[in-house]
């Protein structure tokens, strides 16, 4: 479908495509989701897209939303909430199932259902599971509605860092050393699960990192200097995710590359790179979004490692079969190797995000990006591709 040939009455001049953002979602990165969501509200032309916003509260409602993206915004410290903005505590937003209907309902206890009209393309703006773990992927695929971003086997491969690795490995790419523990092992023998963890750092050495294997954002993440901090790691990581990965520590440079799908296919983005980090042990979630700790871009390398970088974010981008979009993070090791660590599909949007920044850099503003990310969207179908 090209915003050209959008359905249309007869006789009627033809209408501009209806972009839904969808934002919000029920993983820790709610409130990072929302500031994605007015970045991308304040950025959409809408002398050429009709915009509906639809937040996905805490519990998993979807509701409809003020369009007012000045109140996305984190303030005092404090992500903002789906729930601030929300049209009525009641209220829900129902898609359709039906491949041949795209017409959105709105529904309140007591009340006749309201159509909102049809939706084009969906925006999803989600981080982390129930939004950019392929499970709102295929949602979409069940409704006909095309969408934003990868599609539901990319999508499930790009959010669980142990089968990413696993890809990439069988795709010639490098990573880093990792162990993974499966909620079954832990719940079938901790001690068992904990020695395991205890051997990797026993041949790679301390300090490890343990994560949710399936969350972003680097919510959950615990830099471990010494066996004594381990339990609470696993601890904190077991809060987001059930599944956990372990890392070796990787000495080197922290580069990232964007890639973003072009009508002649993908291509990088000049990458960055993101220093140390001051005030903190390493780049998490408050030097991420709170202190806004700034990368360095471009990543000053030189020509021919930022070359490798852009065909291994490709190369990457290809092996896990993504559409759209994707951000890549490396580690440019001591022995000038690079080593990818993971993708992410739906990487940070907001402005300060580094995936905005790098594609600035290349020459592409946030609104023209918003609007190349929107226009591949509506030139691909649903279903298998």
């Amino acid at each position: 479908m090209s915003t050209e040939n959008l359905p249309q009455s007869p006789g009627q001049p033809p209408r501009k495509p209806r972009v839904a953002v969808v934002f919000g979602g029920r993983s820790s990165e709610h409130g990072i989701s929302m500031v994605t969501a007015g970045a991308v509200l304040s950025a959409i032309d809408r002398t050429k897209y009709d915009v509906l916003p639809i937040g996905i509260t805490r519990d998993g409602r979807w509701v409809l939303t003020a369009d007012e993206p000045e109140r996305m915004a984190i303030i005092d410290r404090r992500p903002p909430e789906v729930e601030q903005l929300a049209e009525s505590a009641e209220g829900g937003v129902i898609l359709p199932v039906d491949p041949a209907n795209r017409e959105v309902v709105y529904s309140e206890p007591g009340s006749v259902p309201k159509a909102l009209g049809e939706v084009d393309v969906v925006f999803p703006v989600l981080h982390g599971p129930y939004g950019e773990d392929g499970t709102l992927q295929g949602l979409l695929e069940l409704s006909g509605v095309p969408y934003v971003g990868s599609g539901v086997l990319a999508s499930a491969v790009g959010q669980d860092k142990e089968y990413m690795k696993r890809v990439f490995t069988s795709f010639g790419l490098k990573v880093g050393p990792y162990v993974v523990i499966r909620p079954r092992e832990w719940e079938r023998d901790e001690s068992a699960a904990r020695k395991k963890i205890i051997d990797f750092a026993g041949e790679h050495g301390w300090p490890l990192f343990v994560k949710p294997a399936r969350a972003g954002s680097s919510i959950g993440i615990t830099k471990v200097d010494e066996l004594s901090g381990l339990d609470e790691a696993i601890a904190v990581a077991q809060q987001h995710d059930p599944k956990i990965l372990v890392e070796a520590a990787l000495r080197g440079r922290e580069i990232e590359c964007g890639v973003l799908e072009f009508e002649d296919g993908p291509r990088a983005s000049v990458p960055a790179e993101i220093p140390p980090p001051e005030a903190h042990a390493y780049y998490d979630f408050e030097a991420k979004y709170i202190d806004s700790t700034p990368g360095i871009v471009p990543a000053p390398l030189t020509d021919e490692q930022t070359a490798e970088v852009r065909r291994l974010a490709v190369d990457a981008f290809e092996a896990v079969s993504c559409e759209g979009l994707v951000r890549a993070d490396f580690f440019l090791t001591e022995d000038g190797e690079f080593v990818i660590n993971e993708i992410n599909t739906l990487p940070g949007f907001t402005p300060i995000s580094m995936y905005p920044q790098m594609w600035q850099a290349s020459g592409i503003g946030y609104p023209e990006l918003v609007d190349r990310l929107v226009q591949a969207a509506l030139r691909r179908s649903t279903g298998l591709r």
